[in-house]
């Protein structure tokens, strides 16, 4: 679909981007503030921030309770939803276009004037905390929040957090949302038929009802590597593994792009170098590698399901896909297919209102950062056998990672499978 894009800056300090989509009938509303759960007061509280988010849609100056703001929310179709990270908050509506500024009245109602209560409060923590005891059955869910503190990232463990759900009181809700809840640590997305209707957008934004307060920064821990680390679960029929490899500053674009090459001829498809080879093996179901750019760093992980007794034929494979990228071996022609692969999932990543806007928010909401959405096929088209090599040798340089998993096994035999991966580093 096409779209222009034009950022806003606003007099009350807030900053965001309006979309506009020609002919859509849906309008997508996501508001987004650095209130997640590296911002509560203390780690005795860590849960204050996905609580309040829990209580986002409750009662309110209009509202004397989440049904009865619910029930008008969505009476003609309308969507909401909220959710909360290590750093972000972001409330998300999306609606027909008729009714598009009744629904963003109300969005602007539950997140400027929430009257937070005690009953909704302590309904709210039984359900958070039925929330995170569910993810205690997901080996994934269990596995990564471990691997950032393995790698130095001040968060806690799901079941770190659930043990500190009953210390938070009302007080500690309300003080979140003032503290974090300013014009200036506001940033929003608006897609949709923009046309005639920028200004009264933008209009009524400058006239919610926030403090200015100021726009919080984002935390930046020392990150190193840690011991392979084993979650033992006894129920747990195979290994859960996580591999993470991080690199001590932001990469560019292009090298942004490159590495998201890589990790399609890597793991992307049934004939990639890694996970094609496993499957036609029958040593793996799934895996997966992702390249991420993060707030002050970025990220290489690996991660999947195995069985036991095929983990060490898959960690082979893993190692010595990885040495031949080391050594320069990668063709043209794989580079060729990633990037035809890239340019059909760019088309196809346009087709809702709703993905156009997710194109955006990720490092908008992150680092303020406006990606050219119209630029990506000539940066996929440019993309370089040498930039793909050398981006991954420097994280390999860099030699900070983890080996993490889930799994009834021994110790022992997560060390053996990291010693495997260690060898990498040995050569760079």
């Amino acid at each position: 679909m096409k779209h222009t894009v034009e950022e806003v800056r606003l007099k009350n300090g807030a900053r965001g981007l309006l979309i506009d989509v020609p002919g859509a009938t849906v309008m997508s509303f996501q508001i987004q503030f650095r209130a997640g759960n590296r911002y509560v007061k203390s780690k005795h509280i860590y849960e204050t921030a996905h609580i309040m988010e829990h209580m986002a849609f409750g009662a309110n100056d209009r509202f004397r309770s989440e049904h009865e703001f619910e029930s008008e929310f969505t009476k003609n179709g309308a969507y909401h939803n909220a959710y909360t990270s290590d750093l972000s908050m972001v409330y998300i509506a999306t609606c027909a276009d008729f009714e598009w500024d009744r629904i963003f009245d109300l969005q602007q109602v539950s997140i400027c004037k929430p009257r937070f209560n005690n009953v909704e409060l302590e309904a709210e923590k039984g359900n958070v905390k039925s929330e995170l005891t569910g993810y205690l059955n997901d080996h994934n869910r269990v596995l990564w929040p471990k691997v950032q503190q393995l790698l130095g990232e001040d968060v806690l463990t799901y079941n770190q957090r659930l043990r500190t759900i009953s210390n938070v009181r009302l007080q500690h809700i309300k003080e979140h949302h003032a503290r974090t809840h300013t014009a200036a640590n506001m940033r929003f997305v608006v897609a949709g038929k923009l046309h005639g209707r920028k200004s009264e957008i933008k209009r009524q934004l400058e006239e919610w009802d926030l403090p200015t307060g100021e726009r919080f920064e984002a935390p930046k821990d020392e990150m190193h590597s840690g011991a392979p680390t084993l979650i033992r679960r006894k129920e747990a029929s195979n290994l859960t593994f996580a591999w993470s490899m991080i690199m001590p500053r932001l990469l560019t674009d292009t090298e942004a792009e490159a590495m998201g090459a890589l990790d399609h001829l890597l793991t992307g498809t049934m004939t990639s170098r890694i996970y094609g080879k496993a499957r036609k093996k029958g040593l793996a179901y799934g895996m997966f590698s992702d390249t991420t750019v993060n707030s002050h760093d970025s990220s290489w992980d690996f991660g999947g399901q195995v069985n036991l007794d095929t983990s060490g034929a898959l960690v082979d494979i893993i190692v010595r896909e990885l040495k031949s990228v080391l050594r320069g071996d990668v063709t043209e022609q794989e580079i060729d297919a990633a990037k035809s692969y890239m340019l059909g999932r760019y088309q196809m990543g346009a087709q809702t209102v709703s993905q156009i806007s997710s194109f955006y928010t990720g490092r908008y909401f992150s680092d303020d950062v406006v990606r050219n959405y119209d630029d990506l096929p000539n940066r996929i088209r440019g993309i370089s056998r040498d930039c793909i090599i050398d981006t991954a040798r420097e994280f390999v340089r860099y030699n900070t990672n983890v080996f993490a998993g889930v799994s009834s096994g021994e110790r022992k035999e997560l060390v053996e499978l990291n010693n495997k991966l260690a060898t990498l580093f040995e050569q760079n």
